[in-house]
């Protein structure tokens, strides 16, 4: 009993610990604020709620199931780090390129947005690929595959991943039903730079993301 709950700590820990670093990255905070400026404090607190949940399914499924997935499709996952990386480039490059007037607010309060509309936006791209992208999905995919078969073991890594999923799911709520007091604190002129900066490191996310799955395509074929 002991050791049982002894590999659940060390695997929830483990779970968090190489997934926190990626998911919510402070540059998130002032690309969720740029990309929400039409929606008023009570959309943006459902859409965290939203992005949090969501987020906790993708890592969850790809914690237990993606490589599964994977293989049922018959892809890779240097593929699924192309592909994706690819999207995470183009989002980025996009806020890169957003003129300075699409990042203000409007003189008129915002006005609530429907349940639905919330919903689709919550997913894309505010879940994926801003929170939950390609590189966050492949680690977990990764660390999924890496634990040690057996009934018990996995019944070890169900419970790990959803305490793991879970925190992680929480820091994503706080982080961006927040985010708008940052936002505050920091000015508009000092998010605006923010902003443009942690566009520019998506773009450089992505080509990373890119580069690491066509680095595993070139390998095997030189193998």
């Amino acid at each position: 009993m002991h050791n049982a709950i002894t590999e659940l700590l060390k695997g929830s820990l483990l779970i968090v610990g190489a997934l926190f670093p990626i998911v919510n990255g402070p540059d998130n905070i002032p690309i969720f604020l740029a990309l929400t400026t039409d929606l008023s404090n009570g959309s943006r607190a459902i859409l965290a709620r939203k992005i949090a949940v969501y987020g906790f399914a993708l890592l969850i499924i790809a914690l237990l199931i993606g490589t599964h997935i994977l293989a049922f499709f018959g892809v890779s996952l240097p593929v699924v780090q192309v592909g994706g990386g690819l999207v995470v480039i183009v989002a980025g490059w996009k806020l890169l390129n957003q003129d300075d007037d699409d990042g203000k607010k409007p003189e008129n309060p915002a006005k609530p947005a429907g349940a639905s509309y919330l919903s689709r936006r919550a997913f894309y791209p505010l879940t994926m690929p801003l929170t939950v992208g390609p590189g966050s999905i492949s680690i977990a995919i990764a660390v999924g595959a890496g634990q040690p078969g057996g009934s018990e073991s996995r019944w070890i890594l169900l419970l790990a991943a959803f305490l793991g999923c879970a925190a992680i799911a929480a820091t994503i709520y706080l982080m961006y039903r927040f985010a708008e007091p940052i936002g505050r604190l920091l000015g508009e002129t000092a998010m605006n730079v923010v902003m443009r900066l942690s566009a520019f490191i998506l773009v450089c996310i992505g080509v990373q993301i890119v580069w690491n799955g066509v680095s595993a395509l070139v390998r095997t074929i030189l193998a």
